[in-house]
C-alpha cells in the first residue's frame, strides 16, 4: 500500500483525499468525490458522483455511495451527497443523491451508523447520531431527526418525517410522521408511547420523563381535535422545551399525516 492506497484501487484524477485516507483493495473512488482526513474505506468500496465524505468514516465492504438516485425522473441533473463526520457505513449500504425535485441535495449528520444493507434514497435529511439497523430503507424525500433510531427492516414511506429522539422498531412499515421522543411499532405503524429507554440513556431527568409522558396522553386523548389539544398541551406545558419541540413538529406538518396510536387512529 502506497500513500494509504492500496494497488488494486482506483482514484480517479479530480478526486480529493483529506491527510490519513486510508483505501483498502478493490475500491473505486470517483472523480468529483471528496473524502475528509482520517476516512478509511475497507476494501470493495465505491463512491461515485459529487459525493462528500466527512472527517474519520468509515466504510466497509461493498458499499455504494454517491450513484445516481433511484428516481425513474432523474434526468442527469448535477446533484450531490453529504456525509458527515464520524459515521459508519457497514457491508452492502447505499445512498442516493438528490434530485430536482428534492433540492438536488441529499444530506448525512455526524456520528451515525448505518448497519448492513441500509439505504438512504434521494433527497433524504438525516440528522445527527442516527443509528440505521440492518436493512432499514428510508425512501426519497424523507427526514429523520437527531438521536432517532430505526430498529432491522424497518421501511419509511417517501416524504415522511421522523423526529428526533424517535424510535421506529424492527419490521414496522411507517407511512405517517413520528413525532419527536416518539416510538412507532407495527406494519402499519402505530405510535405505542414514547422512547422512554432512549430518553433515560441520554440523561433526561425523572422529571422531564414525567412531563412527557403526560403531554402525550394529553395530545392523543380522544376529546377534540389534534390541533385543539396541541393548543391545549402548549398552554399548560409552556416553558417545556422538549414538549415544545413535539409541538412545533406538529405544527409544521408535512405531506403525511401524524402517526397515531391504535384506539385514537381507529376513533378517526
Amino acid at each position: 500500500m502506497r500513500d494509504g492506497i492500496h494497488p488494486s484501487s482506483v482514484v480517479e484524477d479530480g478526486a480529493r483525499l483529506g491527510d490519513g485516507v486510508r483505501i483498502g483493495p478493490f475500491c473505486h473512488v470517483g472523480p468529483e468525490v471528496e473524502l475528509g482526513e482520517g476516512c478509511e474505506l475497507v476494501s470493495h468500496v465505491v463512491l461515485a458522483g459529487r459525493t462528500t465524505v466527512g472527517a474519520r468514516t468509515k466504510i466497509y465492504p461493498f458499499a455504494s455511495i454517491g450513484h445516481p438516485p433511484q428516481d425513474l425522473k432523474y434526468r442527469g441533473e448535477p446533484s450531490t451527497l453529504v456525509i458527515g463526520s464520524d459515521c459508519l457505513i457497514r457491508e452492502g449500504v447505499t445512498m442516493n443523491p438528490g434530485t430536482a425535485g428534492g433540492g438536488l441535495e441529499t444530506v448525512v449528520g455526524d456520528h451515525c451508523a448505518f448497519l448492513a444493507n441500509s439505504h438512504v434514497g434521494h433527497d433524504c435529511r438525516v440528522g445527527s447520531h442516527v443509528i440505521f439497523s440492518n436493512n432499514v430503507m428510508l425512501a426519497g424525500h424523507c427526514t429523520v431527526g437527531n438521536y432517532a433510531i430505526l430498529g432491522g427492516g424497518a421501511a419509511v414511506i417517501q416524504f415522511a418525517r421522523v423526529g428526533d429522539h424517535a424510535f421506529v422498531g424492527g419490521l414496522s412499515g411507517l407511512e405517517n410522521d413520528c413525532i419527536p421522543y416518539g416510538m412507532a411499532l407495527g406494519n402499519r405503524a402505530y405510535l405505542s408511547g414514547l422512547n422512554i429507554i432512549g430518553l433515560q440513556r441520554r440523561g433526561f431527568s425523572r422529571e422531564d420523563i414525567h412531563a412527557l409522558r403526560r403531554a402525550y396522553r394529553l395530545l392523543f386523548a380522544q376529546e377534540g381535535t389534534l390541533m385543539e389539544r396541541v393548543e391545549d398541551v402548549a398552554a399548560e406545558f409552556d416553558t417545556h422545551p422538549a414538549i415544545h419541540e413535539i409541538l412545533a413538529f406538529i405544527r409544521e406538518g408535512g405531506k403525511r399525516s401524524i402517526c397515531t396510536p391504535r384506539a385514537v387512529a381507529a376513533a378517526a
